[in-house]
C-alpha cells in the first residue's frame, strides 16, 4: 500500500478516536442533564445548553437522541462529577474535571498521567478562580448596553478583533446568558460555560518540560472520564 496509505490510515484512526471521545463526553453530559430533570430540552434549560454545545462540536443527532432516550428509559447508570488537581512539568498547574461511574478507576488513571510526565497530584485550586465565560462576535457598545439595560453585572471583558469575551461570577451565568440571548436570539457562542481560570499564567521555556506538558494534556485527553482540563500555561 505504501507509506502514504499508512500515514492516511493513522490520521483517520486518530480522527476517529478524537470524534469518539467527543461523542462519549457529550453523551454522558446529555444523559445526566436529561436524567436530572425533564428529558425535554424545551423544558430543561441545562439539557438545552448541553445540546447546543454538542451540536456546535458536531456531535451527531443520533448520539444526542440515544443519550436522551437512555435517560427516558430509566437506565440505572450513574455518573458523578469529580475534580483532581495537580502539578505538571515545570511550573504548570492543572485542574481536571471528570464525570465517572468508577472513582477508583478514574483517580488511578489521572494519577498515572501526572506521574508519567514528571508531575503529581496536589492542591492547586487556590491558584484558580471560577468564572462564567462567554465569547462571541459583537461590539463593545452594543454588548455593554444590553447588559446595562438588563441590570446584569460582569466582572471584566476583553476585546479581540471582532470577538468579545465577558467574565462574570459563576452565580451570574444564567442571568448574563439570558440577557444576551434575549437581546440577540441568533447569537452563537464560541465559548459558553463556567470555567477555572488561572490567577497567574506561566511559560514553559524548557523544551523538555514543554514536551512533557503537551504529553500530559494528550494523555488526559485520551481518558474517557475526563471532561475538561484547565491549566495556567500560556
Amino acid at each position: 500500500m505504501g507509506r502514504a496509505f499508512e500515514v492516511r490510515k493513522a490520521s483517520m484512526a486518530k480522527t476517529a478516536a478524537a470524534r469518539s471521545k467527543v461523542y462519549a463526553k457529550y453523551g454522558r453530559e446529555i444523559y445526566m442533564a436529561a436524567k436530572a430533570g425533564v428529558p425535554d430540552p424545551e423544558m430543561n434549560q441545562v439539557l438545552k445548553r448541553v445540546i447546543e454545545r454538542a451540536k456546535k462540536d458536531q456531535v451527531s443527532a443520533d448520539v444526542i437522541h440515544r443519550a436522551i432516550e437512555k435517560a427516558k428509559g430509566g437506565s440505572d447508570d450513574n455518573y458523578i462529577a469529580v475534580r483532581y488537581e495537580g502539578f505538571g512539568p515545570g511550573t504548570s498547574q492543572l485542574v481536571v474535571e471528570c464525570l465517572t461511574d468508577n472513582v477508583n478507576r478514574t483517580v488511578s488513571e489521572v494519577r498515572t498521567c501526572f506521574n508519567k510526565t514528571g508531575g503529581k497530584l496536589g492542591s492547586v485550586l487556590h491558584m484558580f478562580e471560577s468564572k462564567s465565560v462567554f465569547t462571541f462576535k459583537g461590539t463593545e457598545d452594543e454588548v455593554l448596553m444590553i447588559l446595562l439595560d438588563a441590570g446584569v453585572d460582569v466582572s471584566n471583558y476583553e476585546i479581540d478583533e471582532e470577538y468579545i469575551t465577558l467574565y462574570a461570577e459563576p452565580t451570574s451565568y444564567s442571568e448574563v446568558r439570558n440577557a444576551l440571548k434575549n437581546a440577540m436570539p441568533d447569537l452563537e457562542f464560541e465559548e459558553d460555560g463556567v470555567k477555572w481560570l488561572p490567577l497567574a499564567a506561566t511559560e514553559l521555556t524548557d523544551e523538555k518540560e514543554s514536551e512533557q506538558f503537551q504529553r500530559l494534556l494528550d494523555m488526559l485527553d485520551e481518558l474517557d472520564d475526563v471532561q475538561d482540563v484547565y491549566h495556567n500555561v500560556k
